[in-house]
This record gives structure tokens, C-alpha cells and sequence, in this order.
């Protein structure tokens, strides 16, 4: 996964939409072709992350970068609407397998300018601020320029702390703009209700203080306050050390990890560095030796894609709140 990231139960597949055709302008404006009717629901504005968009008509060639959000379409059941899907930090969910297998994958990470516009999408959904790296010319305003409308996740341009509430609004918009306001709603009470049963299931135990290892040797990189992993740490029954790290990501010393004396070491894990290789770099170093969780060896895992934004968020309180609580019932 990028590191510069500053600034959830699959649905029964509904009936097609209607056949629908947009193409985009400058203005940010999604318009339909000459002589097609609005669709239900049509015209739809959304502001997203600052851009105003305008939709005639749900998108029809749709561009996923990043996993969380290839994941969101996928559990709305549109990959009908796809023409392309590049950079995963872990295997698609298997439930939607079959689906991701039908699209076609542009780049291993991010594609190039070249790449994107030869798949001829009318709208790119990034998950991270660097899918619209304007240094590689994917940035939203050039994007716009090209007639191709754009959505980032929410999590990277909400001002404060980031939970279910933006989790609602990332599906809720997705849903919109595509037409399918039903599947996202159905998508949302589902995440809910599982969420709801951990929170019922820990919330008389003690609530241990956790160390969220994202990567880093000279420092940590971890989760703060600001993004969905430190909400998912809370609903699961912990809570995080570094809650008061005004960001999504940040990098902080050793001295403060000693300092905060976390009892649980939880690991991200995707990328190329084993989760094995993180637990050794963190056992192995005599500076951590007292920190309770190192010196108990009490570690969590959870993959990356399960810590942000998207359909995961339910999986990932679940997860973790077994892993944190074993003996809770």
C-alpha cells in the first residue's frame, strides 16, 4: 500500500438496471447521450472531497484503484459497470471472486495516464489521495478536463475522526451515483447489525490498550485517531494508544511506544514484509523488551484492506474482537 495516506457481507445480485450511457465534461457534469431520458433518481450532485459532480445518469465504465473501493462496487453488485480495477493489498473476498475475475485488471498498483484513459472510463473511484497523483497526471482536475467524472474515499478529506457515519456516507453516495440506493442501504444494515452484535458481545470486558505496527525501522508507522482503524479498535473492545495522532497515518518514535506501554500489538498485514517478519523486528528489539505486549507476546492481525474505508469494516471489528477478547461471550 502507498505510504503518504495523509492529506463490508456481500448482497444477492439485484435485477439490471436499465441500459444507460453517460459521458462526461469538463465542468464535472455526468450528461447522458443526445436523446437518452434521465434515469430514476436522475440528475443526482454529490460534493465529494471538495469536487461538485453532476450525474445525468449512473456511470457505465467505472475505474476502481485501490481494493477498498473495488470491493464497495463489488458488494453492490456492479461490476456490470466496470471497465477496469488495478492495485490490491490482499486477495479480493472471496465472495466476489467470480465477479473481480470478469474485469479486466489495468496494473498491478496504479496504472499509468496512458493505461487509465485507454480503458475509456467515465469514472474513476480512487481509495487513497495518491490515486489521483497529479504528478502522474490522474489528478481529479485533469481527470475532469478528459470528460471523466471521480470520487475519492472520504476517509482521506473528512476534517476529525472517521466511523460508521462516514462508512454510511461512502456507501450511501456509491449507491447513489450508481443508481442502486437499495443495495446500499441493505449493504449498511448489514455492517450495522454485525457490528452491533461485537459491541454487545465485549462491552463488559476490560478494554486493552493497542499498538497499531503498520511498518517502520528508525520509526512506527501507525494508525491515529482520524481513520477507520482507530474506530475498528474501539467497536472491537480496545483502545488505541496513539488515538490522539490528529491523522489516518502517522510516523511516531519508539520512545512514545515504550512510553504508552500498549498491551496488544496489533499488525497490519499485507505488502511483502511477512507478518512473522514484524512480529521478529518488534521481539527482537531490546528497547521493547518491557512493553507489555512484546514482553507477553500478545499480538492481533488483521489484513490492510480490513482497516480502512469499505466493505471490511464489519469483518475487521469481528476479527479482532475474537483476538482481543477470546473469552468474551
Amino acid at each position: 500500500m502507498p505510504r503518504f495516506r495523509a492529506a463490508p457481507r456481500p448482497l444477492v445480485a439485484l435485477a439490471l438496471l436499465l441500459s444507460l450511457t453517460a459521458c462526461g465534461g469538463p465542468s464535472g457534469e455526468q450528461r447522458p447521450a443526445s436523446g437518452a431520458q434521465s434515469a430514476p433518481g436522475f440528475p443526482y450532485i454529490v460534493t465529494n472531497c471538495g469536487v461538485s459532480s453532476t450525474y445525468q445518469a449512473p456511470p457505465r465504465r467505472a475505474v476502481t484503484l485501490n481494493q477498498h473501493t473495488t470491493e464497495i462496487m463489488l458488494a453492490l453488485g456492479l461490476q456490470d459497470r466496470m471497465a477496469g480495477t488495478a492495485y490490491l493489498d490482499d486477495s479480493v473476498l472471496p465472495a466476489y471472486r467470480g465477479a473481480y475475475e470478469g474485469i479486466e485488471v489495468l496494473a498491478k498498483e496504479y496504472p499509468s495516464k496512458e493505461v487509465l484513459l485507454a480503458a475509456d472510463p467515465d469514472f474513476v473511484y480512487g481509495g487513497y489521495s495518491s490515486a489521483f497523483d497529479k504528478g502522474q497526471g490522474r489528478d481529479r482536475e485533469a481527470l475532469a478536463k478528459a470528460g471523466i467524472g471521480s470520487r475519492l474515499s472520504i476517509e482521506y478529506c473528512t476534517a476529525g475522526r472517521v466511523g460508521l457515519d462516514q462508512l454510511k456516507t461512502e456507501i450511501t453516495e456509491v449507491a447513489r451515483t450508481f443508481g442502486v440506493p437499495g443495495r446500499g442501504a441493505a449493504l449498511i444494515a448489514d455492517e450495522q447489525r454485525r457490528i452491533d452484535a461485537v459491541t454487545a458481545r465485549v462491552k463488559d470486558e476490560a478494554r486493552p490498550s493497542v499498538f497499531v505496527y503498520d511498518s517502520g525501522e528508525a520509526s512506527a508507522f501507525t494508525s491515529g485517531g482520524n481513520g477507520i482503524g482507530n474506530e475498528i479498535v474501539s467497536l472491537a473492545g480496545g483502545t488505541n494508544v496513539f488515538a490522539d495522532l490528529q491523522d489516518t497515518f502517522g510516523d511516531v518514535s519508539w520512545e512514545k511506544v515504550i512510553e504508552r506501554k500498549p498491551e496488544v500489538v496489533l499488525i497490519y498485514d499485507y505488502g511483502g514484509t511477512a507478518v512473522e517478519t514484524k512480529k521478529q523486528r518488534l521481539l527482537n528489539d531490546p528497547a521493547l523488551a518491557e512493553v507489555p505486549a512484546v514482553k507477553n507476546r500478545r499480538f492481533a492481525v488483521l489484513p490492510l484492506s480490513s482497516a480502512v474505508l469499505g466493505v471490511r469494516v464489519a469483518d475487521a471489528v469481528e476479527s479482532l474482537g475474537r483476538q482481543l477478547h477470546p473469552g468474551a461471550s
